[in-house]
Parts: structure tokens; C-alpha cells; sequence
């Protein structure tokens, strides 16, 4: 009998920098929960890292890194397909194909490239303009039906889909067509000194992120000088109140209250006890994630086999995809 389908998740998070909170509670905190019910796909994407310079030497160490913390966050390697985008020649290979189906146009339009190209003005190469076809590729490579993404990312997820329909309409059912895949609470946690901002570990202001591996000391820091406004009354408002209802988001995935739990908490107490009560309930979920990943950091050995294995079954599965597209458009099997 064939065992049933079960459908898959693909995401990937750059190793440009160190993992934010943001990461954690929009993408990591919610994946960890997802193996019981799904095939997933988890990729360190450094291919898409380079389209910004990068120094080599950092850039192979955030990768390990970002391992060990994926791991660390409650990632199991056993449950779900951990690896390193490099390792899988198939990405690229299958995102040159795409490129043939994807509109000069169509990219032009994406709002990341204008707002990469806005910031990195000396270095506007042709991978960063490519850099959503690269992410099709990623996507389209597992046959993904659901793709765990930030609102920043969501334009690219419709670009695929796009790509997806366009390719199967030449060759018929080849990709399955993804869809965004976004948590109720805490999918866009906002930079704490430019609430209207995501939180980016790009951000200038080096208060406005926390990240995972950061000391206790400097995150109570960070969210003692947090951005509110005038009021004293700490009620979630996000159109009016950007602050305040950042800090209750990431306070309410932090200890699993409601929002209504924590207006009534908080009642009368204005925000010089709100702000270190946020920063104590980061510090503590994120201790134990800090104290395992730099255990694991040690194990260089039992990383290196995990990204090996992980790769082997990526590899694996995106061979028959690839192997798939490349008959259709008439290449002679190798």
C-alpha cells in the first residue's frame, strides 16, 4: 500500500548575521512544531547571502552557527531536513531554468531589490536582482505546498507561484503551487527603536535588534530603552501604539499570555515595569537556546554530520524534481 503524501514546509534563513528574535519567534519557534505533520525542509540559503559582499571567513562560521542554533531552538535533524543551500548544486541548476521563465519585468517589481539596491548603491549585481528566482528554485525544488514567510518575503511567494503556473502551463503538472504560511501571533516582531520597522539584524541602530546568542546584560539593555510613546497605559493598539504592541507581542509568545492577560498584568504600572518585565521573559526563553547552541558549538564533528545527512536527503529529493524539469524542457538525461 503507498504510504499517504504528507505535505511539506520549505524555509531558509541567510547566515549574514547572527539570528535575531525576530527569527526565532516569526520563523524558528514555529517550525519546531510543525515535524509531527510535515515533511520539512530547513536551508541555510548562503547562496543568496553573497548577493551582499561578504567576508568569507564569517561567513563559513555564522553557517556552522546557525546550525548549531537551529538545533538549539528544537530543531530535531532526525525529524526534519537541516542543510547548507551550497551543497545542493540542484538549486542553482534549477534556477538558471527558471530564469528562462521568468519576466525581466516581473523582477523589476519586487520591493526588496529596490530596497537592497537603495542600500548597498556601490554593489547592485545581477544575483541581487535575480535573488527571487534563486528563492522559486529553492521552493519549487521540494515541491513545498506551504512556505514559512515574513510579510517582506510574501512578494516573492506570489512571484513563485507565478513562475510555478507559468512553467506547468508549457509542460503540464510539474510543480506543486506553494502557498505563504504565516503563525498567529508574533509573525513580524518590529525593531525596537523603529517600531515601524521589522526588526533586521541589517538594522543601523544596534538597539533596535536582540539576537539569539546575545548576552542577558545588553537584551535587558536593549529593552529598557525601548520606544513607546507618550501614554503610560500599556494596551494593544498597532496602529496608534507601534511600540507598546511590539513589546506585548513579543512579551505574549515569551510567556503564552493573551494580550488581554497582559493589559490586566500591567494595569496601573506604566512602562518603566512593562520594558525590564519584557527584557527578564526574553532573557529567560532564550538561556536555555543560548547555553544548548554553544554546547553544540563545540561538537564540530556532530554538526558537520548533521549538515552532511541533511544535504544527502535534500539532495535526494530535489534530484527528482530537477531530473523532472530537465526532460520537459529537453535536456538529454545524464
Amino acid at each position: 500500500m503507498e504510504q499517504e503524501r504528507r505535505p511539506v514546509i520549505f524555509s531558509g534563513i541567510q547566515p549574514s548575521g547572527e539570528l535575531t528574535l525576530g527569527s526565532y519567534i516569526g520563523a524558528i519557534k514555529n517550525w519546531v512544531e510543525l515535524a509531527n505533520d510535515y515533511d520539512c525542509y530547513y536551508c541555510i540559503v548562503d547562496m543568496h547571502a553573497i548577493t551582499v559582499r561578504q567576508v568569507p571567513a564569517d561567513l563559513r562560521r555564522r553557517t556552522v552557527e546557525q546550525l548549531a542554533q537551529y538545533i538549539a531552538c528544537g530543531l530535531d535533524p532526525q525529524k526534519n531536513t537541516i542543510f547548507i543551500q551550497s551543497h545542493v548544486p540542484a538549486h542553482a541548476e534549477l534556477a538558471w531554468i527558471l530564469n528562462c521563465y521568468t519576466m525581466f519585468g516581473e523582477l523589476g517589481r519586487m520591493t526588496q531589490f529596490k530596497d537592497k539596491s537603495a542600500k548597498n548603491a556601490e554593489n547592485i549585481n545581477a544575483g541581487l536582482f535575480d535573488y527571487p528566482v534563486l528563492m522559486a528554485a529553492d521552493i519549487l525544488l521540494y515541491q513545498a505546498d506551504l512556505v514559512p514567510v515574513g510579510d517582506d518575503q510574501r512578494q516573492h511567494v506570489e512571484l513563485t507561484r507565478d513562475i510555478a503556473e507559468r512553467f506547468n502551463g508549457v509542460y503540464g503538472d510539474v510543480f506543486r503551487i506553494p502557498q505563504t504560511f504565516n503563525p498567529k501571533v508574533g509573525a513580524r516582531i518590529m525593531s525596537l527603536t523603529s517600531p515601524e520597522n521589522k526588526m533586521s539584524k541589517s538594522d543601523k541602530d544596534p538597539g533596535g535588534c536582540i539576537y539569539i546568542m546575545q548576552k542577558p546584560e545588553d537584551i535587558m539593555r536593549s529593552f529598557k530603552r525601548a520606544v513607546t510613546d507618550s501614554e503610560t497605559c500599556v494596551r494593544y493598539d498597532p496602529v496608534n501604539k507601534k511600540g507598546i504592541s511590539n513589546l506585548m507581542q513579543i512579551y505574549s509568545v515569551a510567556t503564552g499570555k493573551s494580550f488581554e492577560t497582559i493589559e490586566s498584568e500591567f494595569t496601573g504600572r506604566g512602562y518603566g515595569e512593562f520594558k525590564p518585565a519584557v527584557g527578564e521573559a526574553v532573557v529567560e526563553m532564550l538561556r536555555p537556546i543560548r547555553e544548548e547552541a554553544t554546547r553544540l558549538m563545540a561538537d564540530k564533528a556532530y554538526l558537520e554530520s548533521v549538515y552532511r545527512e541533511g544535504a544527502e536527503r535534500a539532495a535526494h529529493t530535489a534530484a527528482r524534481t530537477l531530473r523532472k524539469v530537465q526532460k520537459k524542457v529537453g535536456f538529454i538525461p545524464r
